[in-house]
């Protein structure tokens, strides 16, 4: 693999990360309920799960999701379902962001660390849409004459590594506004629109239809 497919992919998956999506209402929202330290791990969680999907297209997961229509009905029915879950748990809160979590001795109750990461993984991994992505982009760049898994280890982490600085960025400047978010006024709202998306999100996966070859 030449230096010029690297920076191809790297300029591809650059555009194609920082385009809002699930991943980036998860870090802003865990960014303005208990700060961005602990957004980190809820992007950590994602990374974790781009490399599953990467490392299922480069198995063949993603043709074989191209090609069988009830596998990517099953993997299409259980990512929308977990957003849709994640949706409608913000909508149904009758409390505002961080109203919630802040204790009477004035402490914030945060999730586990686990729960974030997992959170974030579960959202990751179960989204057809991501794994038909690296299945159509990888051999666009991959050297067949070369071995695979360098490659595939040198693009995945590429791919992982802008994913976590731009999950960081959304979540540093969502910080930056948490004072006006929060407020009464507006934080009740920012969970609406929070769990909105989530399912509005989920509502685009369960519309994908398998690409026809």
């Amino acid at each position: 693999m030449d230096l010029h497919s690297i920076l191809a992919f790297t300029l591809v998956a650059a555009i194609a990360i920082a385009s809002p999506g699930p991943a980036t209402v998860m870090a802003i929202n865990n960014s303005l309920a208990y700060g961005p330290r602990y957004a980190v791990w809820s992007s950590l969680g994602n990374a974790c799960g781009l490399f599953c999907l990467s490392a299922a297209a480069m198995s063949g997961l993603g043709a074989l999701l191209a090609s069988s229509e009830w596998m990517f009905n099953a993997v299409k029915v259980l990512g929308a379902g977990y957003l849709f879950y994640l949706g409608a748990r913000q909508l149904l809160t009758r409390q505002p962001i961080l109203a919630q979590q802040i204790q009477p001795d004035g402490t914030v109750q945060a999730p586990s660390r686990k729960k974030l990461y997992k959170s974030a993984f579960l959202t990751a991994a179960t989204n057809p849409k991501a794994t038909m992505f690296f299945t159509a982009l990888f051999p666009q760049f991959i050297d067949q004459g070369a071995a695979l898994l360098p490659q595939f280890l040198l693009l995945t982490s590429i791919f992982m590594g802008l994913s976590l600085v731009s999950l960081s960025l959304y979540a540093a400047a969502a910080a930056q506004v948490k004072g006006l978010l929060t407020r009464p006024a507006f934080s009740i709202w920012i969970s609406r629109l929070v769990g909105s998306t989530f399912i509005g999100f989920g509502a685009a996966i369960l519309a994908m239809r398998r690409p026809v070859s």
